[in-house]
């Protein structure tokens, strides 16, 4: 591919990574520019899916197949999307029946993309119009061995107001401190670090991972397991996208027993299990999977609570610690009212984190 360096190229773009790579601003001929496949998937999200779709289209970057799927939305979400097609009709529009989940949504849509790098879009979020330029310029100087370009957000409320950054930016607008970048697996496992609607994939890969397991519940955690085992990924320090915090969003069902949420954290774990490369690996592994025997007396997945809990013991003794709760998850005493007050009014008061994943 022939690349053209501006002559005003001299700055370059902070990776803020241990990998020492320095991305250049550079100019691609138009015709040399790779398709990038945008998935929106939508269910019951009519207040917001007009901005998604306009945040879309208003990107600087024209080389763009966007597919849209309802996923038999009960409010007008899909009427809107209609709507908006009819004035446009410069996007695929898969009308599901039936709400076959987020992860299975997205296949179907998979399926059919013919970029070169795919964009997860959920109906409530918003691209910032050098979004895909900025993160389609970064890719394209990465090597192979990368499958993911992600960057940094900014959350907002449902309103659109400001609420904070996914990670703490300076004066500059850069990260206030080190993301990691290269091979994250380790980092993976240890904690939530990708605001995932960020993230920018290589198509090929993606689809060579068999895409998002359609098994579960979700799709984020799993697939930064199965991929960061094989691939390397890169942060861009941009802010380039809005992600908007809303009370029925996944993350919130976690609470709710029988949601599905933790039963598809446990499988994830079990496959962390047979991807693990070393010590260290298994180490953090267990340190999240106590995390995840707490979460489950939390929402009284109690059942659930004493499979984790015979996962962790292949790594290590799981210690009286952890041991109590899960003979309090034995008694099945009932604590999921008192949590979720505490994190519906304490938490906010006090400033203190609850829950994090």
């Amino acid at each position: 591919m022939l690349l053209i360096l501006k002559l005003t190229a001299a700055k370059t773009l902070k990776s803020g990574c241990e990998t020492g790579i320095v991305i250049l601003h550079v100019e691609m001929k138009e015709k040399e520019k790779p398709l990038v496949t945008v998935i929106l998937t939508a269910y019951n999200q009519e207040k917001y899916i007009e901005e998604t779709l306009h945040s879309v289209f208003q990107q600087t970057y024209a080389h763009i197949e966007l597919i849209v799927i309802d996923n038999a939305s009960t409010d007008q979400t899909l009427t809107k999307i209609e709507r908006f097609k009819a004035a446009s009709n410069q996007f695929i529009l898969i009308k599901n029946t039936f709400n076959s989940g987020l992860c299975k949504a997205f296949n179907i849509g998979l399926s059919i993309a013919k970029g070169k790098y795919v964009i997860d879009l959920s109906g409530d979020d918003l691209l910032m119009p050098e979004r895909i330029e900025k993160q389609v310029e970064a890719f394209e100087q990465l090597s192979d061995e990368y499958a993911v370009v992600f960057t940094n957000a900014l959350y907002i409320t449902p309103a659109g107001k400001y609420l904070d950054y996914h990670y703490q930016v300076d004066k500059q607008g850069k990260a206030a401190h080190n993301v990691p970048s290269g091979d994250v697996y380790k980092n993976v496992l240890e904690r939530y670090f990708i605001c995932t609607p960020t993230m920018i994939m290589r198509t090929e890969a993606l689809i060579g991972l068999g895409g998002y397991d359609e098994t579960l519940t979700f799709e984020d955690f799993d697939f930064w397991v199965r991929s960061a085992t094989k691939f390397k990924y890169f942060y861009l320090d941009e802010v380039l996208t809005k992600k908007r915090i809303v009370p029925t969003s996944l993350s919130s069902m976690v609470y709710k027993k029988g949601s599905g949420m933790l039963a598809s954290y446990y499988a994830v774990c079990n496959k962390a299990y047979d991807l693990n490369r070393d010590q260290q690996e298994f180490d953090l592994l267990a340190a999240r999977i106590r995390t995840f025997i707490r979460k489950c007396w939390y929402a009284q997945e109690f059942e659930l609570a004493i499979r984790f809990r015979v996962l962790l013991n292949y790594i290590e003794n799981p210690g009286w610690q952890t041991e109590l709760i899960v003979v309090m998850c034995r008694l099945h005493l009932p604590v999921n009212f008192a949590y979720r007050f505490y994190i519906k009014n304490l938490k906010k008061a006090l400033g203190q984190e609850g829950f994090s994943f």
